[in-house]
Parts: structure tokens; sequence; C-alpha cells
């Protein structure tokens, strides 16, 4: 497969775009090149930085008599749909133990694990032209290409089954006026404990309209096949794409953080590191569940009884027996919690305050901790 890099198309054509045209560089770049065909792959495994170039495609670049497929694998991160809770869709504790990100994409469709075993593609095309099913299909017949006796098919759901049970792809897409792109996930040799562990989330009793993840059976193409690495399915797949669409375009290697190249990339990832996007855009939810409080002397069950929108708790109740803890204190730290964040940093914060204005009373103050930890470790 032929490789080259963007900076250098790019200072091949340098010269043609100091003229003022109100054009982005990346975009007037490949209008030069006059290909209908382009192929990308990223030089960055940063989820912010993927998903903002993604982005950044589909609202500067002219797809109207355009394709462009765009090949990438992250750093391990979990990646939610744009309508999706993720207290509901995945086990954040451990996530944040482990330092892996959260990132919520603009496109919708369900959770995902990436890491560096994890093969992403992005099809981009106009509107007009926008065919899952026959993506799907250049995705196939790239494996099938590699292993010709491999059973790997689409279903209507737009997934990728192995030998018709092990999900090893799976879909998602967002459609713009004019423009529009799917993507796709392909697991090579991608860590299936983590995997699993991250995604089994903790926050028990949300009520929510939000979209949910449906859990599959998952299999790495890597177990089927040792010679299916990541690299050797991507090559795979951008010859697959320029035979079935007739370009013969070489894949083009892009950095997603080069800001003269990409005008306004570095702004649209920290939108998608931000906090009011990943966790603020949430659908409206509430959490009713029962846990455990103990010390050691006793033990009893308390009651928590929240409302969320936009990531900000509207409502809060947390009950306790009144002969484990008065009902002033339990109440009084439930009012202190309305107008914070969801968020176990903020509201660590909150109640640390909260415990510094208790009487001296150390079993009191040991009761109020175990309240206040058992809280927060449900964020």
């Amino acid at each position: 497969m032929i490789l080259r890099t963007f900076s250098n198309l790019f200072a091949q054509s340098q010269a043609c775009f100091r003229s003022a045209r109100a054009k982005s560089t990346l975009s007037a770049v490949i209008d030069e090149t006059g290909k209908s065909g382009l192929i990308l792959k990223s030089l960055s495994t940063d989820i912010f930085e993927n998903l903002a170039l993604e982005d950044w495609i589909h609202d500067h670049v002219d797809l109207q008599n355009r394709s462009m497929l765009f090949l990438w694998s992250n750093a391990p991160a979990v990646v939610i749909g744009r309508h999706q809770n993720p207290w509901q869709e995945c086990n954040l504790q451990a996530m944040r133990q482990k330092g892996i990100p959260l990132a919520r994409r603009r496109s919708g469709g369900g959770t995902v694990f990436h890491d560096l075993g994890n093969v992403n593609l992005t099809f981009f095309t106009s509107k007009k032209n926008y065919d899952r099913h026959r993506n799907l299909q250049v995705v196939t017949s790239a494996l099938k290409g590699l292993r010709p006796d491999m059973d790997v098919r689409a279903t209507e759901r737009f997934d990728i089954l192995l030998n018709g049970h092990h999900k090893i792809s799976g879909t998602a897409a967002k459609l713009g006026r004019t423009a529009a792109y799917h993507h796709c996930t392909l697991l090579c040799s991608a860590d299936r404990a983590l995997l699993s562990e991250v995604l089994k989330p903790t926050c028990q009793g949300i009520k929510s309209n939000a979209t949910q993840s449906v859990p599959s059976p998952v299999k790495n193409l890597l177990d089927e096949d040792p010679t299916l690495d990541c690299d050797t399915i991507m090559d795979s797949v951008a010859s697959q794409y320029n035979t079935e669409f007739g370009f013969s375009s070489p894949v083009t290697l892009v950095d997603p953080s080069d800001e003269l190249s990409l005008p306004g990339i570095q702004r649209m990832a920290r939108e998608l590191l931000a906090w009011e996007w990943t966790f603020g855009r949430t659908p409206k939810f509430s959490i009713c569940t029962t846990f455990e409080l103990k010390n050691d002397t006793s033990i009893c069950n308390a009651t928590l009884n929240m409302d969320i929108k936009n990531g900000i708790i509207e409502t809060c109740d947390i009950e306790v027996p009144s002969d484990w803890l008065p009902v002033e204190l339990s109440r009084e730290f439930s009012l202190h919690l309305i107008g914070g964040k969801l968020c176990p940093y903020k509201t660590s914060v909150i109640a640390a305050e909260f415990l510094r204005t208790i009487p001296q009373n150390k079993e009191l103050e040991r009761k109020m901790y175990n309240l206040c930890r058992r809280v927060v470790f449900m964020m």
C-alpha cells in the first residue's frame, strides 16, 4: 500500500493557498488534488483528536462529489453515543483508576471500547450517497480477501458477526444537512478482559430514556487467524475501498493535532474533552437506589433519590434511619448536593466542606464520612 503524509501533500500545494480563499487548508489541498476518493490514516492514538478530525472533515470538506475513508486506532478509551448515559453504560470508577478516558462522540449508537487492538473505519460521503450496506460490504470483502473461508457477514443492525454469533464490529453514523459519515469498529486483538470490566456499569437504579447499548458476545479476529493484525486489516480495507468505488488513492497519513493544516481542530478536540459535553449532554435521568452503611457497631440500609439534568443534580433526597444518623444531617447533606455536578471530584469537595460543619462527635463524623463516601462511590 502506497503511503504519503499530508504534510508533504500540503507542502507541494502550499503555494496555491497563499491567495485569500475562504477555505480551510485540508479542504483546499483535497480540492487541488481533484480526486473523487481519498484515504486518510491517523498518526494519532488520542481519542479526542481522532473524533475531532472526523467532525472537522464533516464540517469543512466538500463531500458532494467526493468520498473519503479514514483509518484510525486509539489508546484505551470508552466511547459513548451522542444520546447515551455514561453512568448507565460503563464502570466509571474502574476507568478513573486505570486512567481510561471517556469520550462522547457526535454520532448516535451504543458504547464501545477502543484500544490499539481495535481498528476504526469512517466512511465519508454526501448525504445522498450515504450507504452503510455498501460500506460494510467493503469491510467483509476485505476480510474474506485475507481469509476466503472466513464466515463474516453484516446484519440488519449493521453489525458484523463472525461465525454467525460473535460480534466483531458495531456501527454508528452522523447525517448532516448535505454530508454524512458512517463509522464502525473492528475487533482485531483488543483486550477483552479490560473491555468487559469497563463496560460493566456500577451505578444502580438509573431511570432514563437515553439510548442503551445492546450487549453482545464478542471475539477478536486474531483469535480466528493469528495473521490478522491491525495493520494487515487496515491495508486490506484500504485496497478493497479503492476496488469497490473505482478509486486509486494511496493512504495519506494525517496528524489530527496539526492546527496549521486543520485550522480550529484543537478547539474541536477541547470541546469533546470538556465535562459539559462528555457528561453534561446526558439526557435527563433519575437515580433511585438503596445501599448499605455500616460502622464498627451497626449496619443499616439508606436510600438515595436524585434527579439529574445536564449532569447537574436538580433534586436530592438521602434517607437514613434516624437511629443510625440524625435526620437533619442526611437532609442537610442532600441540600448541599443540589446544584452540583454529578461528579466524584466536585461531590468530594462538597462533602469535605459539609463534614467540617458537623459538631465535635467522633461517631457522627465517622457515620457521615461513610455516607459521603458511598454517595461519591456511585458517581
